[in-house]
């Protein structure tokens, strides 16, 4: 069974203990969501005219074809911006809420029990990783647009697919921070997450999907550092586990 979506659920369980610390670490998401929002209203409001620019072989069509395929290309267009978007929010919300997210995870350690891991990610590593996210995040959104074009399947595949790649990116963006906080680096980060890749993919995924809700992106985030965190502990744990034995 996949425990990814787990972790986010066991992540809510911090609003019991503190909810005042979960509420600050909305905040950021929040006002990242307004911009971006924004941005993708207004992007419907301009759709329309975009497809219409975009596909004048279908102006001296019948109907029922120009109709189908515009739809399709307005659909298309729209999961791509909302997979690009998602994208973005993460490294946005990461990227400005670092300071607060940092306190969660460590009160997340503690209340873990254990030694509370003492490394940092430093302000420009934290920048880097948003503009990478943001960079594969657009390379995903044009992958999903160049799918959505295939007849019949296009539109339902590349919104799967889009989900299923925001979600793994999401979900290494997330644990990025606790387990470089371990000491490990981005080759032995990636190795942690292949070996237990249904898991980590489940975890991103329902984040992802959250997104998808109105206000979910909100609601989530401090729950996803707090899931995000303690899947990092199983991750490390298992890898030290031989070790140990």
């Amino acid at each position: 069974m996949n425990a990814g979506p787990s972790y986010v659920l066991r992540g809510f369980a911090l609003w019991r203990h503190r909810p005042g610390l979960m509420l600050l670490g909305m905040v950021p998401a929040l006002v990242v969501s307004l911009v971006l929002l924004t941005a993708y209203v207004v992007l419907l409001l301009q759709l329309p005219d975009l497809v219409s620019w975009a596909t004048p072989f279908v102006d001296d069509a019948g109907d029922p074809v120009r109709v189908l395929v515009r739809l399709s290309v307005g659909l298309v267009v729209a999961v791509g911006a909302l997979a690009l978007a998602a994208s973005t929010f993460v490294a946005l919300t990461l990227l400005v809420g670092d300071p607060f997210y940092a306190r969660i995870w460590r009160e997340t350690e503690r209340m873990l029990g254990g030694d509370v891991p003492d490394g940092e990610l430093s302000a420009w590593r934290a920048a880097r990783d948003a503009v990478v996210l943001v960079l594969v995040g657009v390379g995903a959104s044009v992958l999903v647009v160049v799918i959505g074009f295939l007849p019949v399947v296009g539109t339902v595949l590349g919104a799967v697919l889009g989900l299923v790649v925001s979600g793994w990116m999401l979900a290494g963006d997330l644990l990025g921070r606790p387990l470089e906080a371990r000491g490990l680096d981005a080759a032995r980060r990636a190795e942690l997450t292949r070996g237990r890749r249904r898991t980590v993919l489940g975890f991103g995924v329902t984040v992802q999907a959250f997104f998808l809700v109105p206000l979910g992106a909100v609601v989530v985030m401090p729950a996803a550092v707090v899931g995000a965190t303690m899947l990092a502990r199983d991750l490390a744990a298992e890898r030290d586990a031989p070790e140990g034995r």
